[in-house]
């Protein structure tokens, strides 16, 4: 399924180094604590402060934003949570005896969730692999996570300690709802599940006590790429696990992207496949084979199309035609028109008639008024011994006896392509065939292609050529095509640029 992509939450200006705090005489906001819990905050931000900056802690406390020149800040913000508690967000760049002015441009960004009202240190400073800073954010909650959540963190540091959020849940004895109760508040891993609803993009690394490892390893079966202890760890070890994570996620990402990319294709194959058609000859005594290759890439069908049946009056009808274009939609054409040609033939339509409702098929269902469609429509008399033809600016069909060379039957009376001329007519003409015959039905697609390094192309003149030298050879039916196909490929240098489609139906006396 695919990846689901979380809201994004900017990170207000005062938070990202945009913007200055407000000052304590700029009068009340809408983001500031309740009275009686800013002057605790402020007490835990001086810590804070005083802990990632050392020789700044004289200077005024007031001042908890600092806008520095490659974007990272320290300060803090206040907010109020709905569900999750009430608490700051904190986004810093732990860089000891260092100004956050001076401090370098950073690679990685982290995200800590922490429960830690007292303002202590979870995590030791952080170096990427280049000696940079790695950038910390702090969160005491899922609210301020959310908030702190964006496109630029690269890992999630959660505290399975922290307490996860109630959820809220329907009184069944129609008292209204409420708070906590069911099997998801009872898990230990609540917020845990949280996070990874919450950041499914984001790796995760959990944090739990030395003492309970079988927790990290259940947090890990969830869903976290790893798992540390909390009083375990330094600045090397967790940063080296920060670098494991994002890219176990990242590869974790890719291979799932490359599994639904293959799940995908496999149900492409299958259904191309089965709009290939499956030949209705039960009770002829002619033989039938068929080569098909679409000129797309990794595609099992292109807008060639062609289809046999045999009807109950024992007549053999067979047909090959061709969209103008070789994209999915001229596919999606073709196999269009060779539904509707079954189902006109079953019912009992032959020659002009059949020819002129397959135009309205295709006039109502493309796309784009200049598409048309080429097609060859052949009828076999029960005998086997003649045949009536109708070409629509299709290529004329090859026929090959026992004693005579392989010969074009006569296009003279050769109709347009359906979709260019309203109202067309498509005369059927009547053919000879004989006892013993092979008659050969293709797209042009096979007498297109190229005759070595030249621009010479090989035409209907070379493939008669090549067909009967490979009949001599004493080459026929499925062999006869194989060997055809493949020669004109060796031909034309490589694949050919067009879509092919090769019919063949042979009669032995």
């Amino acid at each position: 399924m695919p990846v689901p992509v979380p809201r994004q939450r900017a990170i207000p200006a005062v938070e990202c180094g945009q913007a200055p705090a407000a000052s304590p005489d700029s009068g009340p906001s809408k983001e500031q604590a309740p009275p009686g819990t800013h002057q605790a905050e402020n007490a835990a931000t001086r810590r804070e402060n005083t802990r990632e900056n050392p020789t700044e802690k004289r200077e005024k406390p007031t001042d908890t934003s600092t806008e520095t020149s490659t974007g990272t800040s320290t300060g803090t913000s206040s907010g109020t949570g709905t569900g999750t508690g009430t608490g700051t967000g904190t986004d810093r760049t732990p860089a000891p005896g260092v100004r956050a002015e001076s401090a370098a441009p950073t690679n990685l960004t982290v995200l800590l969730i922490e429960d830690d009202p007292a303002g202590s240190p979870i995590v030791p400073d952080l170096l990427d692999q280049s000696g940079k800073p790695i950038r910390v954010r702090t969160a005491r909650n899922l609210t301020e996570a959310g908030r702190l959540l964006t496109d630029d963190v690269h890992c999630i540091l959660l505290d399975l300690a922290l307490s996860a959020p109630a959820p809220a849940r329907t009184n069944t004895d129609g008292g209204g709802s409420g708070n906590g109760g069911d099997a998801e508040g009872d898990d230990e891993l609540a917020v845990l599940r949280h996070v990874l609803e919450l950041a499914p993009r984001h790796a995760v690394l959990a944090l739990t006590s030395s003492s309970d490892a079988e927790r990290g390893a259940e947090a890990v079966a969830v869903g976290a790429q790893d798992y540390l202890f909390r009083d375990e760890l330094d600045g090397r070890l967790l940063s080296r696990a920060i670098r494991y994570a994002v890219e176990r996620k990242r590869s974790d990402s890719a291979e799932r992207r490359l599994a639904e990319g293959r799940l995908r294709a496999q149900e492409n194959r299958r259904l191309e496949r089965g709009l290939l058609p499956t030949p209705l000859l039960a009770g002829s005594p002619l033989r039938f084979a068929a080569r098909y290759r679409p000129g797309r890439s990794r595609a099992l069908l292109g807008g060639d199309f062609y289809d046999v049946v045999r009807t109950p009056d024992g007549t053999v009808h067979a047909m090959i035609g061709d969209v103008c274009g070789h994209g999915p939609d001229e596919a999606a054409l073709g196999v269009e028109l060779r539904i509707a040609w079954r189902a006109l033939t079953l019912a009992g339509l032959c020659g002009d008639e059949l020819l002129g409702t397959l135009q309205q098929v295709l006039e109502h269902e493309r796309s784009d008024d200049e598409i048309f469609a080429t097609l060859c429509a052949v009828d076999i008399s029960p005998d086997g011994r003649r045949a009536g033809l109708c070409l629509a600016g299709h290529p004329s069909p090859l026929l090959s006896r026992p004693g005579t060379p392989a010969r074009l039957l006569p296009y003279d009376n050769n109709g347009p392509a359906l979709g260019l001329l309203p109202g067309a007519r498509w005369p059927r003409m009547q053919v000879e065939l004989g006892a013993e015959w092979s008659l050969m039905l293709y797209t042009d697609g096979l007498i297109e292609g190229h005759v070595g390094g030249g621009r010479e192309r090989l035409g209907q003149d070379g493939m008669v050529e090549l067909v009967r030298r490979q009949r001599a050879e004493g080459l026929t039916g499925e062999e006869l095509l194989r060997a055809t196909v493949n020669e004109v490929r060796e031909l034309n240098g490589g694949e050919l640029a067009d879509d092919l489609a090769v019919v063949l139906l042979d009669r032995t006396a």
